[in-house]
């Protein structure tokens, strides 16, 4: 094993965890991308990033005069996640409702968290795990407490 791949399994072990409490935090909010989807996708996004990294390494002594685009990577990212998300997005004509989409937007998120994961950006992906838990488990409690007070204030107005 070389020395670069226990920095590698490091990155994909904080990517878990990191993942994990967002994906715990859907699970026990009986979502329906939770824990192991949450892990998978963090974990993916770390590997993508690492072996754009190698190739970029390992190819460029070979020829110069390939092109290596790393942008194109996290846009390959961003494109299987968000069609892994769209798949979540569910509308209800009957109730006029669109379900799933916090999800889906917590997926990408976590996407992104596993990206900064990869490229070594460890006090930014904990940091915005922590804030993008907080949105998850405690915004929605301030939101329907302010939509519902909206509405009946909305409802009182309509009479």
């Amino acid at each position: 094993m070389y020395e670069n791949d226990l920095s590698i399994l490091f990155r994909v072990a904080l990517a878990s965890v990191l993942s994990g409490i967002l994906g715990w935090e859907r699970e026990s909010s009986g979502k329906s991308a939770g824990l192991r989807t949450h892990i998978l996708v963090g974990i993916s996004s770390v590997l993508f990033i690492t072996i754009s990294d190698t190739l970029i390494q390992n190819y460029r002594v070979y020829d110069a005069t390939m092109r290596f685009d790393p942008v194109r990577v996290v846009e390959a990212i961003v494109t299987g996640i968000s069609f892994l998300g769209a798949g979540i997005i569910v509308f209800r004509r009957g109730e006029n409702s669109v379900k799933g989409l916090t999800t889906a937007a917590g997926i990408l998120t976590t996407a992104a968290i596993g990206v900064l994961v990869g490229l070594n950006r460890f006090f930014l992906s904990i940091t915005a795990t922590v804030l993008v838990f907080i949105v998850l488990r405690f915004v929605s409690v301030f939101e329907k407490k302010f939509l519902e007070r909206a509405k009946k204030h909305h409802d009182t107005d309509s009479a």
